[in-house]
C-alpha cells in the first residue's frame, strides 16, 4: 500500500489516503502558511499506518478496570488509550478511538509554527478541528446512517472549546459505517475537546442506546463478519426492525443517561442521539448552537 497525497479538484482540501486511513483536510489563511501546514501534515502521516500495525496487537486487547494501562510508544496510539481508559469498567478498546486519535495527531502536525486561522481534519466522519479567535466553522449534522443527509448544522466558535466531533451508531453488516456498536442507535454524535475523546464517548454512547431484550433485534459474533474485529465474538447489532415510540423513547433514554453523566463529568461537552426519527441532545451547549 502506498500513501496517496494530493490536493482534492476544489484545490482547497488535501486528501490523503494510507490503507484503511482516509483523510479530508482544510485550511484557511494564506496561500504559503497552508502550503507549508498541508506539507507537515502529510510528513506526519507517512508514519501513522505502519506505527499503529506495529503496536496493533495491542490496540485490539481489552481494556481492563485492574489491569495496567498500557504503555504504547506511538504517540496515536497513546491517544487511543488515554481516551479509552476512562471506560475501562466496561469492555472497550483503544480501537474505538482510533480514527479520532489519528486525526487529532495529523491536525496538530498541520498546525505546529502555522499562522492559520482554522482548520479541520476529518476521518470518515471523526473530526479534529481548530479556531482561531473570533473565528467560528459549521459543521453538519447526519442523524442516519443508512440515509445520510444533512438534519441539522452545528456552529462553532472558539469558546465552545470544540476540538473534535465524531459519529457512531449500529451500522453491522449492510447498515453502513465503518465499524461495529453493540447498540442500536442510528447515529451518536458527540462533542468534546478532540476527537479521541469524542470517539470512544461515541462509541459508549451508542452501546447505550439499546433495548437488550428485544426479540426482533439481530446480533451475531463480531468475528462472524470481520474475523480480525478487536470485538472478538462479542454481539453487535445487524438489524434492527420498526420499533414502537415506547421502545424508541427507552432506548435513547438509556443513552442519555450515559451522555449526561459524560456531560456532568466534563469528559464530553454535549452530544445527539437518533434512532428511527426520534433524536434527543445531551448537554446545554447544543441548545444554543445547533441550528436545524
Amino acid at each position: 500500500m502506498t500513501i496517496q497525497a494530493a490536493l482534492m479538484p476544489d484545490g482547497r482540501r488535501l486528501h490523503l489516503q494510507h490503507g484503511p486511513i482516509d483523510l479530508v483536510i482544510e485550511a484557511w489563511g494564506s496561500p504559503a502558511e497552508i502550503a507549508v501546514g498541508y506539507r507537515q501534515a502529510t510528513a506526519a502521516f507517512q508514519s501513522v499506518l505502519p506505527d499503529l500495525v506495529t503496536e496493533l496487537a495491542q490496540l485490539r486487547r481489552a481494556l481492563a478496570i485492574a489491569g495496567a494501562k498500557p504503555q504504547l510508544e506511538g504517540s496515536v496510539a497513546r491517544k487511543m488509550v488515554a481516551a479509552c481508559w476512562p471506560y475501562r469498567a466496561d469492555f472497550i478498546t483503544p480501537m474505538a478511538a482510533v480514527a479520532g486519535a489519528v486525526a487529532d495527531h495529523i491536525l496538530a502536525a498541520l498546525l505546529q509554527g502555522r499562522d492559520l486561522a482554522k482548520a479541520y481534519v476529518n476521518n470518515g466522519g471523526d473530526i479534529a478541528l481548530w479556531l482561531a479567535a473570533r473565528q467560528q466553522l459549521e459543521c453538519g449534522l447526519v442523524t442516519d446512517l443508512l440515509a445520510p443527509r444533512v438534519t441539522g448544522v452545528f456552529h462553532l466558535v472558539p469558546e465552545m472549546r470544540i476540538g473534535g466531533i465524531a459519529t457512531s451508531g449500529a451500522p453491522g453488516k449492510g447498515r453502513g459505517g465503518r465499524s461495529f456498536s453493540r447498540g442500536i442507535a442510528d447515529a451518536v454524535t458527540v462533542l468534546a475537546r478532540d476527537a479521541a475523546t469524542a470517539d470512544a464517548a461515541a462509541t459508549m454512547i451508542a452501546n447505550a442506546v439499546d433495548l437488550p431484550q428485544h426479540p426482533g433485534i439481530v446480533r451475531v459474533p463480531a468475528d462472524s463478519i470481520d474475523p480480525d474485529s478487536d470485538l472478538g465474538d462479542r454481539l453487535v447489532t445487524t438489524e434492527v426492525p420498526a420499533l414502537a415510540a415506547s421502545e424508541v423513547a427507552a432506548a435513547l433514554d438509556r443513552g442519555r443517561c450515559v451522555a449526561d453523566e459524560l456531560s456532568r463529568s466534563g469528559m464530553i461537552e454535549a452530544a445527539v442521539l437518533a434512532l428511527q426519527g426520534e433524536i434527543v441532545l445531551s448537554g446545554s451547549l447544543l441548545r444554543r448552537h445547533l441550528a436545524a
